[in-house]
């Protein structure tokens, strides 16, 4: 296995093209879930191509956003391509559980006679399979909750003074670990609750808060909520890079104080 530079496309072809094995499968998530920005899914998949690798797009920040909500495979125009392959999370944007691979037909066989994970498992209860497909038609059929949560992301990254990641998931840096802790609990006693990264699930030097949009929260109290949290973080409060490819789904912490 080797680690790839995050978001550095050229240094994927270096090893692509100087890799030892013939075969190659490279991972990535459409969209990041600490800093929320976007893999050039594109060219990394135009890369893949070229030197015959497999790509596996992580869409869990991406399916029901994305796309229109298709996710940012299909907004890539990379949809039904037979080098691609998504894994995708049931449990955030679809309100269900589970999970699902979503790929080629000889993938599909493959997986379902070979993968362990999948041969040793229980099926999907039918009521969490039930609840999945019906998230997938509220997607195809109904853009206003994908509207919503763009409405209501737009206005966290305005209200805490970040560049507007291209997702639901908005990245407000600390200074520290103990900054990050601190501020979170802060915000939770005050009824906003935030996602918080801190060491060792992020490398030193990026402790954060995210602040992640839901489709069913006011803009207005959403704004209020992250001024709170960019307040609470001090001057340090920044996002990372973001990328151009579309948005993302919720997850983790939700910005707005409950209703």
């Amino acid at each position: 296995m080797r680690i790839c530079p995050h978001a550095d496309t050229g240094a994927l072809e270096e090893l692509l093209r100087d890799r030892e094995h013939e075969r190659a499968v490279v991972v990535v998530e459409s969209i990041y879930s600490v800093l929320g920005d976007a893999a050039d899914l594109r060219r990394t998949a135009e890369l893949c191509h070229r030197y015959g690798a497999m790509l596996v797009v992580d869409e869990a920040h991406g399916i029901g956003v994305a796309g229109g909500g298709r996710g940012a495979v299909h907004a890539a125009g990379l949809a039904g391509a037979p080098h691609v392959a998504v894994t995708a999370t049931l449990s955030k944007a679809l309100g269900s559980q589970g999970g699902a691979v979503l790929g080629s037909p000889l993938l599909r066989e493959h997986l379902v006679n070979t993968a362990r994970t999948f041969v040793f498992d229980t099926g999907l209860a039918p009521a969490a399979a039930a609840a999945a497909a019906e998230g997938c038609r509220i997607i195809d059929t109904d853009p206003g909750p994908c509207a919503a949560l763009h409405a209501v992301a737009d206005a966290v990254a305005s209200a805490a003074g970040i560049v507007r990641a291209p997702g639901a998931v908005q990245s407000l840096a600390a200074a520290g670990p103990e900054i990050a802790v601190a501020a979170a609990r802060t915000l939770g006693e005050a009824g906003t609750l935030v996602g918080c990264f801190r060491p060792p699930s992020v490398p030193d030097g990026i402790s954060r808060l995210r602040l992640v949009a839901r489709a069913g929260v006011d803009p207005g109290r959403a704004a209020e909520a992250a001024a709170r949290a960019a307040r609470s973080v001090g001057p340090a409060g920044s996002v990372g890079p973001v990328g151009s490819v579309g948005p993302a789904a919720s997850t983790g912490g939700s910005v707005g104080a409950p209703s």
